[in-house]
């Protein structure tokens, strides 16, 4: 157990940041998976900046990796300039 003010409150900050790191991460999934499994162009363009804007600001975070956020953008607008 820690032994220091200072590390009670590292302690603290880092489960909540841990806790809205997760949060976040898994909406970032879940909107990726959405746009993934959609089958219809009109729908897809709407949701492909909201997405795209999403993992942007992931990455400017440092929540997910910039190259992982270039990779999903990527991949995804080839699924939308596909359908």
């Amino acid at each position: 157990m820690a032994n220091h003010k200072s590390a009670e409150k590292r302690i603290r900050q880092t489960e909540r940041r841990r806790l809205a790191n997760r949060y976040h991460a898994k909406t970032a999934r879940n909107a990726v998976k959405r746009l993934r499994n959609t089958t219809n162009k009109e729908e897809a363009l709407a949701l492909l900046p909201k997405v795209t804007s999403l993992l942007d600001k992931l990455a400017k975070r440092n929540i997910i990796h910039a190259n992982k956020a270039a990779n999903l953008k990527s991949s995804l607008a080839k699924h939308v300039n596909s359908l």
